[in-house]
């Protein structure tokens, strides 16, 4: 990818709650057997780190359930990658979120970052979304926590800051960051398994381009649950055997129909001349190496197609 492109014009996959090891049904949304170093090499470049303060310490919490790898751990292992031959070139964005009630969260954020394996050189804390050539190397931080209390140009100083973020809002809902305007849909209490199909429409169209004034990031949650019809696991993978009309196809799989229905379309449309498909955005999934690790690469694929001179600096 060009150094010149901005973060906005990339479609990165992630993953949501991505340290939620355990805890099945309700509190596990990733397989154990992808910690961040399988989720790194998979092409995982967006984390979704949800914290607790315990005694002083953080640690990854899922809700009121214990996650167990501390932040500092975490921190370790982004650093491992970022400084590695395979990963010096890449970038992470970590959203970080609290988890529970805790008056000195922000600060404990602040401090353990900077006592962390790669220290504050390792991230890009400011207001706006850069170039992937500046951050290269580097961590950049989405805070979902905090006013700014304790940092470094206070909330200017604490990376992409959502000003806004309702709790489930299905429609989805939009908020700045800096000159950005970034459409976001983090519909995540479904009613059941038979929301399953609504759900993917709202999440995969976010990622479609609309009408702007402005630079957009669209930002997409796939990620959804309900007790007691809709487990993380029933939700992403589905169960039974749809293909024969006996059980229901989770929301990977039909993310991945829509992905390879848009390249279709693109590849028909090139032909025409008419231009291949504009698919941008953040996507945060769970259990994302089902189905058979396909998701990922299809996600990445956009990344190649419908590059813009204008605006996107391809």
């Amino acid at each position: 990818m060009p150094d010149d492109a901005p973060l906005s014009s990339l479609l990165l996959p992630g993953t949501h709650d991505t340290m939620a090891f355990y805890g099945w049904p309700f509190s596990q949304c990733q397989s154990i057997h992808t910690p961040l170093d399988v989720q790194f090499q998979s092409g995982i470049r967006l984390l979704d780190i949800r914290l607790t303060d315990v005694k002083g310490r953080l640690i990854a919490y899922h809700g009121a359930y214990p996650q167990k790898t501390p932040f500092q751990n975490i921190l370790i292992s982004v650093n491992d990658f970022l400084t590695s031959p395979a990963g010096r070139s890449e970038t992470i964005v970590m959203s970080i979120k609290q988890e529970a009630p805790s008056d000195r969260f922000s600060q404990l954020v602040h401090d353990e970052i900077a006592v962390g394996r790669g220290g504050r050189d390792m991230w890009f804390f400011e207001s706006r979304i850069p170039t992937l050539g500046e951050v290269r190397g580097k961590v950049v931080l989405f805070s979902r926590f905090g006013n700014g209390d304790g940092w470094e140009g206070g909330v200017d100083g604490m990376g992409i800051h959502p000003t806004y973020w309702p709790d489930s809002e299905k429609t989805g809902f939009t908020w700045m960051c800096n000159d950005t305007v970034v459409r976001t849909n983090d519909w995540y209490h479904i009613p059941s398994f038979l929301s399953i199909p609504e759900k993917v429409a709202l999440a995969t169209g976010v990622l479609e381009p609309q009408p702007a004034d402005a630079p957009v990031l669209p930002i997409s949650y796939f990620s959804a649950s309900s007790f007691p019809l809709a487990a993380p696991q029933t939700v992403s993978q589905g169960f039974g055997w749809p293909g024969w009309g006996l059980g229901v196809e989770g929301v990977n799989s039909r993310v991945g129909k829509w992905a390879l229905g848009q390249l279709a379309k693109g590849a028909k449309r090139g032909e025409k001349g008419e231009g291949e498909p504009y698919i941008r955005g953040w996507t945060f999934m769970d259990y994302y190496e089902e189905p058979k690790n396909a998701l990922v690469p299809l996600l990445v694929e956009f990344n190649f197609r419908g590059r813009k001179v204008e605006g996107e600096m391809w």
